[in-house]
Protein backbone atom coordinates (compact mmCIF):
# COMPACT_ATOMS: atom_id res chain seq x y z
CA UNK A 1 0.00 0.00 0.00
CA UNK A 2 1.44 3.24 -0.94
CA UNK A 3 0.75 6.69 1.18
CA UNK A 4 -0.24 9.45 -0.90
CA UNK A 5 0.06 13.31 -0.01
CA UNK A 6 -2.05 15.55 -2.81
CA UNK A 7 -1.38 19.37 -2.92
CA UNK A 8 -4.33 20.87 -5.26
CA UNK A 9 -6.37 17.84 -4.78
CA UNK A 10 -9.68 19.66 -6.33
CA UNK A 11 -8.13 20.84 -9.60
CA UNK A 12 -7.43 18.91 -12.69
CA UNK A 13 -4.11 16.74 -12.29
CA UNK A 14 -5.77 16.46 -9.03
CA UNK A 15 -9.42 14.97 -9.80
CA UNK A 16 -7.68 12.37 -12.02
CA UNK A 17 -4.99 11.12 -9.33
CA UNK A 18 -7.89 10.55 -7.62
CA UNK A 19 -9.43 8.59 -10.45
CA UNK A 20 -6.25 6.52 -10.40
CA UNK A 21 -6.38 5.70 -6.09
CA UNK A 22 -10.36 5.00 -7.15
CA UNK A 23 -9.32 2.03 -9.41
CA UNK A 24 -6.57 0.94 -7.43
CA UNK A 25 -8.05 1.01 -3.53
CA UNK A 26 -5.79 -2.34 -2.89
CA UNK A 27 -2.74 -0.49 -3.88
CA UNK A 28 -2.94 3.35 -3.08
CA UNK A 29 -4.20 5.05 -0.15
CA UNK A 30 -4.73 9.04 0.10
CA UNK A 31 -3.69 10.47 3.74
CA UNK A 32 -3.44 14.21 3.09
CA UNK A 33 -5.01 16.57 0.62
CA UNK A 34 -4.78 20.43 -0.45
CA UNK A 35 -7.16 22.85 -2.16
CA UNK A 36 -6.82 26.48 -2.65
CA UNK A 37 -10.68 27.43 -2.63
CA UNK A 38 -12.90 24.82 -3.59
CA UNK A 39 -13.75 23.84 -0.50
CA UNK A 40 -17.29 21.80 -1.19
CA UNK A 41 -15.18 19.35 -3.50
CA UNK A 42 -12.67 18.90 -1.40
CA UNK A 43 -15.14 17.79 1.85
CA UNK A 44 -16.98 15.48 -0.92
CA UNK A 45 -12.78 14.07 -1.20
CA UNK A 46 -12.51 14.04 2.38
CA UNK A 47 -15.82 11.97 3.13
CA UNK A 48 -14.85 9.40 0.37
CA UNK A 49 -10.84 9.00 0.91
CA UNK A 50 -10.57 9.35 4.84
CA UNK A 51 -7.56 11.25 4.68
CA UNK A 52 -6.11 12.34 8.11
CA UNK A 53 -5.07 15.80 6.88
CA UNK A 54 -6.51 18.41 4.60
CA UNK A 55 -5.24 21.90 4.25
CA UNK A 56 -7.00 25.18 2.63
CA UNK A 57 -5.80 28.44 1.96
CA UNK A 58 -7.20 30.88 4.48
CA UNK A 59 -8.44 30.31 7.84
CA UNK A 60 -11.87 31.03 7.44
CA UNK A 61 -12.32 28.50 5.09
CA UNK A 62 -10.31 26.26 7.05
CA UNK A 63 -12.95 27.09 9.88
CA UNK A 64 -16.20 26.74 8.16
CA UNK A 65 -14.43 23.10 6.76
CA UNK A 66 -13.93 22.10 10.69
CA UNK A 67 -17.81 22.67 11.09
CA UNK A 68 -18.53 20.56 8.11
CA UNK A 69 -16.38 17.69 8.78
CA UNK A 70 -16.97 18.16 13.15
CA UNK A 71 -17.90 14.17 12.21
CA UNK A 72 -14.85 12.92 10.63
CA UNK A 73 -11.43 11.93 12.03
CA UNK A 74 -9.71 14.97 9.46
CA UNK A 75 -7.55 17.33 10.90
CA UNK A 76 -7.66 20.68 9.01
CA UNK A 77 -4.90 23.53 8.55
CA UNK A 78 -4.35 26.55 6.65
CA UNK A 79 -2.09 28.68 4.48
CA UNK A 80 1.09 27.95 3.79
CA UNK A 81 2.21 26.99 7.13
CA UNK A 82 -0.70 24.15 6.52
CA UNK A 83 0.84 23.03 2.66
CA UNK A 84 4.42 22.42 3.72
CA UNK A 85 2.54 20.19 6.58
CA UNK A 86 0.60 18.72 4.31
CA UNK A 87 3.21 18.33 1.79
CA UNK A 88 5.39 16.99 4.58
CA UNK A 89 3.10 14.94 6.11
CA UNK A 90 4.74 12.07 8.22
CA UNK A 91 2.10 9.23 6.67
CA UNK A 92 3.30 9.78 3.35
CA UNK A 93 5.22 7.77 0.81
CA UNK A 94 4.54 10.65 -1.82
CA UNK A 95 3.72 13.60 -2.74
CA UNK A 96 1.51 14.69 -5.62
CA UNK A 97 2.56 18.18 -6.02
CA UNK A 98 -0.59 18.91 -8.49
CA UNK A 99 -0.94 23.32 -7.32
CA UNK A 100 -0.63 25.69 -9.94
CA UNK A 101 1.85 28.49 -9.66
CA UNK A 102 5.04 29.48 -8.05
CA UNK A 103 3.22 28.50 -4.49
CA UNK A 104 4.16 25.29 -5.07
CA UNK A 105 8.11 25.72 -4.52
CA UNK A 106 7.85 25.89 -0.21
CA UNK A 107 5.58 22.48 -0.26
CA UNK A 108 7.62 20.39 -2.62
CA UNK A 109 11.15 21.52 -0.83
CA UNK A 110 9.06 20.65 3.17
CA UNK A 111 8.14 17.60 0.98
CA UNK A 112 11.60 16.50 -0.15
CA UNK A 113 13.31 17.52 3.24
CA UNK A 114 10.89 15.33 4.71
CA UNK A 115 12.08 12.81 2.42
CA UNK A 116 9.17 11.86 0.79
CA UNK A 117 9.44 10.86 -3.14
CA UNK A 118 7.95 13.63 -5.46
CA UNK A 119 5.07 13.38 -8.66
CA UNK A 120 5.53 16.29 -9.82
CA UNK A 121 2.63 18.15 -11.87
CA UNK A 122 4.20 21.91 -10.93
CA UNK A 123 6.28 23.35 -13.57
CA UNK A 124 7.09 26.68 -11.93
CA UNK A 125 8.98 24.60 -9.01
CA UNK A 126 11.61 23.88 -11.35
CA UNK A 127 11.26 26.56 -13.72
CA UNK A 128 11.84 28.68 -11.29
CA UNK A 129 13.90 26.75 -8.48
CA UNK A 130 15.40 24.06 -10.32
CA UNK A 131 18.73 24.87 -8.89
CA UNK A 132 17.67 24.39 -5.54
CA UNK A 133 15.29 21.81 -6.18
CA UNK A 134 17.49 19.21 -8.30
CA UNK A 135 20.47 19.07 -6.14
CA UNK A 136 18.63 18.84 -2.84
CA UNK A 137 16.80 16.06 -3.69
CA UNK A 138 19.71 13.98 -4.77
CA UNK A 139 21.40 14.96 -1.27
CA UNK A 140 17.58 13.68 0.51
CA UNK A 141 18.17 10.58 -1.94
CA UNK A 142 14.69 11.42 -2.68
CA UNK A 143 13.08 10.35 -6.44
CA UNK A 144 11.28 12.99 -8.71
CA UNK A 145 8.65 11.30 -11.05
CA UNK A 146 7.15 13.62 -13.82
CA UNK A 147 3.54 14.16 -14.41
CA UNK A 148 3.47 15.93 -17.30
CA UNK A 149 2.52 14.06 -20.18
CA UNK A 150 6.11 15.02 -22.81
CA UNK A 151 8.22 14.28 -19.23
CA UNK A 152 7.02 10.48 -18.19
CA UNK A 153 7.29 9.93 -21.94
CA UNK A 154 10.64 11.34 -21.74
CA UNK A 155 11.47 9.27 -18.22
CA UNK A 156 9.91 6.08 -19.66
CA UNK A 157 12.16 6.69 -23.08
CA UNK A 158 14.92 6.70 -21.18
CA UNK A 159 14.45 3.65 -18.68
CA UNK A 160 17.49 1.44 -18.68
CA UNK A 161 19.41 3.83 -20.65
CA UNK A 162 22.68 5.82 -20.15
CA UNK A 163 22.55 9.26 -20.00
CA UNK A 164 26.00 10.21 -21.44
CA UNK A 165 24.22 8.57 -24.27
CA UNK A 166 21.91 10.89 -25.30
CA UNK A 167 21.75 13.42 -27.88
CA UNK A 168 18.60 15.05 -27.88
CA UNK A 169 15.48 15.36 -26.55
CA UNK A 170 12.43 15.50 -28.68
CA UNK A 171 9.79 17.18 -26.72
CA UNK A 172 6.40 17.13 -28.24
CA UNK A 173 3.91 19.74 -28.62
CA UNK A 174 0.35 19.62 -30.69
CA UNK A 175 0.70 22.93 -31.73
CA UNK A 176 -2.77 23.52 -29.74
CA UNK A 177 -5.66 25.21 -31.25
CA UNK A 178 -3.94 28.25 -33.11
CA UNK A 179 -1.63 26.03 -35.02
CA UNK A 180 -1.02 27.68 -38.54
CA UNK A 181 -2.49 30.63 -37.53
CA UNK A 182 -0.75 34.17 -38.89
CA UNK A 183 0.71 36.91 -36.51
CA UNK A 184 -2.73 38.91 -37.31
CA UNK A 185 -4.99 35.62 -37.05
CA UNK A 186 -3.54 35.39 -33.28
CA UNK A 187 -4.45 38.98 -32.63
CA UNK A 188 -8.54 38.49 -32.67
CA UNK A 189 -8.85 35.31 -30.88
CA UNK A 190 -11.23 34.78 -27.84
CA UNK A 191 -10.70 33.05 -24.53
CA UNK A 192 -13.36 30.68 -26.05
CA UNK A 193 -11.21 29.89 -28.81
CA UNK A 194 -8.28 29.71 -26.78
CA UNK A 195 -9.99 27.35 -24.23
CA UNK A 196 -10.99 24.59 -27.05
CA UNK A 197 -7.52 22.63 -27.04
CA UNK A 198 -7.64 20.37 -30.02
CA UNK A 199 -6.61 16.57 -27.84
CA UNK A 200 -5.96 17.29 -24.04
CA UNK A 201 -8.65 18.34 -21.24
CA UNK A 202 -6.54 20.60 -18.84
CA UNK A 203 -6.91 23.44 -16.54
CA UNK A 204 -7.86 26.67 -17.69
CA UNK A 205 -4.74 28.35 -17.11
CA UNK A 206 -2.65 25.38 -19.05
CA UNK A 207 -5.30 25.31 -21.33
CA UNK A 208 -4.19 29.22 -22.25
CA UNK A 209 -0.28 28.25 -21.49
CA UNK A 210 -0.83 25.71 -24.66
CA UNK A 211 -2.21 27.42 -27.06
CA UNK A 212 0.40 30.53 -26.73
CA UNK A 213 3.09 27.44 -27.02
CA UNK A 214 4.17 29.32 -23.20
CA UNK A 215 3.48 25.66 -22.17
CA UNK A 216 6.02 24.47 -24.35
CA UNK A 217 8.88 27.00 -23.33
CA UNK A 218 7.95 25.82 -19.29
CA UNK A 219 8.42 22.11 -20.44
CA UNK A 220 12.02 23.13 -22.11
CA UNK A 221 12.98 24.31 -18.96
CA UNK A 222 11.60 21.53 -16.79
CA UNK A 223 13.09 19.38 -19.38
CA UNK A 224 16.78 21.06 -18.65
CA UNK A 225 16.39 20.17 -14.74
CA UNK A 226 14.64 16.93 -15.36
CA UNK A 227 16.97 15.30 -17.64
CA UNK A 228 20.39 17.45 -16.94
CA UNK A 229 20.62 18.22 -20.71
CA UNK A 230 21.45 21.48 -21.82
CA UNK A 231 19.26 23.57 -24.19
CA UNK A 232 21.26 23.31 -27.42
CA UNK A 233 20.29 19.75 -27.29
CA UNK A 234 16.45 19.95 -26.73
CA UNK A 235 14.27 20.45 -29.36
CA UNK A 236 10.59 21.05 -29.68
CA UNK A 237 8.50 19.38 -32.29
CA UNK A 238 4.82 19.89 -33.26
CA UNK A 239 3.17 16.58 -33.47
CA UNK A 240 -0.64 17.14 -34.10
CA UNK A 241 -1.93 14.18 -33.50
CA UNK A 242 -0.86 13.72 -29.84
CA UNK A 243 0.31 10.40 -30.35
CA UNK A 244 3.99 10.87 -29.84
CA UNK A 245 4.26 12.32 -26.41
CA UNK A 246 8.60 13.09 -26.68
CA UNK A 247 11.24 11.18 -27.80
CA UNK A 248 15.14 10.81 -27.02
CA UNK A 249 17.80 10.64 -29.70
CA UNK A 250 20.65 8.52 -28.70
CA UNK A 251 24.34 8.90 -29.53
CA UNK A 252 23.60 6.00 -32.24
CA UNK A 253 21.12 7.63 -34.33
CA UNK A 254 18.31 5.78 -32.58
CA UNK A 255 15.31 7.01 -31.53
CA UNK A 256 12.78 5.79 -28.83
CA UNK A 257 9.46 7.60 -28.52
CA UNK A 258 6.74 7.15 -26.13
CA UNK A 259 2.97 6.72 -27.61
CA UNK A 260 -0.48 6.65 -26.78
CA UNK A 261 -3.73 7.95 -26.15
CA UNK A 262 -3.98 11.55 -24.70
CA UNK A 263 -4.59 10.55 -21.36
CA UNK A 264 -3.05 11.85 -17.89
CA UNK A 265 -4.07 9.16 -15.87
CA UNK A 266 -1.47 7.36 -17.68
CA UNK A 267 2.03 9.28 -16.45
CA UNK A 268 -0.44 9.89 -13.27
CA UNK A 269 -0.56 6.60 -12.40
CA UNK A 270 2.67 5.41 -13.75
CA UNK A 271 4.51 8.15 -11.40
CA UNK A 272 2.61 6.25 -8.84
CA UNK A 273 3.48 2.92 -9.43
CA UNK A 274 7.15 3.49 -10.86
CA UNK A 275 8.83 1.52 -11.75
CA UNK A 276 6.24 -0.91 -12.03
CA UNK A 277 2.87 -0.56 -14.52
CA UNK A 278 -0.37 -2.10 -13.89
CA UNK A 279 -3.48 -2.14 -15.62
CA UNK A 280 -5.20 1.12 -16.79
CA UNK A 281 -8.74 1.11 -18.15
CA UNK A 282 -8.79 3.00 -21.31
CA UNK A 283 -8.99 3.85 -25.03
CA UNK A 284 -6.36 1.91 -26.86
CA UNK A 285 -4.68 3.60 -29.72
CA UNK A 286 -5.71 1.24 -33.09
CA UNK A 287 -2.60 1.84 -35.51
CA UNK A 288 -4.61 0.20 -38.36
CA UNK A 289 -7.37 3.02 -37.44
CA UNK A 290 -4.16 5.69 -37.52
CA UNK A 291 -4.59 8.22 -40.72
CA UNK A 292 -1.13 9.21 -40.17
CA UNK A 293 1.57 10.74 -37.80
CA UNK A 294 2.41 14.30 -39.29
CA UNK A 295 5.74 16.94 -37.73
CA UNK A 296 6.03 20.27 -37.96
CA UNK A 297 8.75 22.80 -36.50
CA UNK A 298 7.28 25.38 -34.38
CA UNK A 299 6.89 28.41 -35.47
CA UNK A 300 8.75 30.91 -32.68
CA UNK A 301 8.06 33.88 -34.96
CA UNK A 302 4.35 33.50 -34.51
CA UNK A 303 4.14 32.14 -31.17
CA UNK A 304 6.75 34.11 -29.41
CA UNK A 305 6.18 32.24 -26.31
CA UNK A 306 8.07 29.61 -27.10
CA UNK A 307 11.48 31.99 -28.30
CA UNK A 308 10.74 33.92 -24.99
CA UNK A 309 11.09 30.94 -23.03
CA UNK A 310 14.37 29.65 -24.83
CA UNK A 311 15.57 33.10 -24.04
CA UNK A 312 15.04 32.77 -20.71
CA UNK A 313 16.72 29.78 -20.18
CA UNK A 314 19.48 30.94 -22.14
CA UNK A 315 20.12 33.55 -19.41
CA UNK A 316 19.00 31.54 -16.93
CA UNK A 317 19.44 33.08 -12.82
CA UNK A 318 16.32 34.74 -11.62
CA UNK A 319 14.98 35.46 -15.68
CA UNK A 320 12.58 32.30 -16.30
CA UNK A 321 10.95 33.24 -12.98
CA UNK A 322 10.18 36.63 -14.66
CA UNK A 323 8.96 34.77 -17.69
CA UNK A 324 6.74 32.52 -15.66
CA UNK A 325 5.43 35.63 -13.38
CA UNK A 326 4.72 37.61 -16.54
CA UNK A 327 2.89 34.51 -18.30
CA UNK A 328 1.23 33.86 -14.95
CA UNK A 329 -0.39 37.37 -14.83
CA UNK A 330 -0.61 37.94 -17.86
CA UNK A 331 -2.65 34.98 -18.85
CA UNK A 332 -4.83 35.83 -15.84
CA UNK A 333 -6.03 39.36 -17.35
CA UNK A 334 -6.53 37.45 -20.69
CA UNK A 335 -8.97 35.14 -19.14
CA UNK A 336 -10.76 38.21 -17.39
CA UNK A 337 -11.00 39.83 -20.92
CA UNK A 338 -8.86 42.67 -19.74
CA UNK A 339 -6.04 42.13 -22.62
CA UNK A 340 -5.98 40.44 -25.62
CA UNK A 341 -4.02 36.97 -26.26
CA UNK A 342 -0.74 38.42 -28.13
CA UNK A 343 -0.78 41.06 -25.32
CA UNK A 344 0.66 37.87 -23.09
CA UNK A 345 4.06 37.78 -25.26
CA UNK A 346 3.96 41.95 -24.78
CA UNK A 347 3.91 41.57 -21.24
CA UNK A 348 6.38 38.58 -20.87
CA UNK A 349 8.94 40.65 -23.34
CA UNK A 350 8.32 44.29 -21.39
CA UNK A 351 9.15 42.11 -18.05
CA UNK A 352 12.12 40.32 -19.01
CA UNK A 353 13.66 43.07 -20.94
CA UNK A 354 12.94 45.15 -17.64
CA UNK A 355 15.05 42.73 -15.29
CA UNK A 356 18.85 42.45 -14.42
CA UNK A 357 19.11 38.54 -13.77
CA UNK A 358 19.90 37.40 -10.29
CA UNK A 359 22.99 34.41 -11.23
CA UNK A 360 21.60 31.88 -8.84
CA UNK A 361 18.61 33.46 -6.96
CA UNK A 362 17.35 31.82 -2.92
CA UNK A 363 13.94 31.01 -2.49
CA UNK A 364 13.40 34.36 -0.80
CA UNK A 365 14.94 36.24 -3.91
CA UNK A 366 12.65 34.26 -6.44
CA UNK A 367 9.66 35.01 -5.10
CA UNK A 368 10.57 38.72 -4.48
CA UNK A 369 11.14 38.74 -8.05
CA UNK A 370 8.01 37.48 -8.79
CA UNK A 371 6.10 39.96 -6.27
CA UNK A 372 8.14 42.79 -8.50
CA UNK A 373 6.81 41.61 -11.76
CA UNK A 374 3.41 41.55 -10.57
CA UNK A 375 3.90 44.85 -9.06
CA UNK A 376 5.55 46.30 -12.53
CA UNK A 377 2.51 44.54 -14.62
CA UNK A 378 0.21 45.69 -12.14
CA UNK A 379 1.36 49.53 -12.63
CA UNK A 380 1.74 49.61 -16.72
CA UNK A 381 -1.54 47.41 -17.24
CA UNK A 382 -3.86 48.40 -13.88
CA UNK A 383 -6.88 46.52 -13.96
Amino acid sequence: MKRISILGSTGSIGTQTLEVVRRNPDALKVVALSCGKNTELLEKQIREFHPALACVADEDAAADLRVRTADTDVRIVCGMQGLEETAAFKDADITVTAVVGMIGILPTLAAIRAGKDIALANKETLVTAGHIIMPLAKDMHVNIYPVDSEHSAIFQCLHGEKHEQIEKILLTASGGPFRGFTPEQLRSVTVEDALKHPNWNMGRKITIDSASMVNKGLEVMEVRWLFDVPLENIEVVIQPQSVIHSMVQFADGAVIAQLGTPDMKLPIQYALFYPDRVFLKGERLDFGALAGLTFEKPDMKTFRGLELAMEACRDGGSMPTVFNAANERAVGKFLDRKIGFTDIYEIIEYCMRSHTVIASPTVSEILDTEKTVYEQIESRWPA
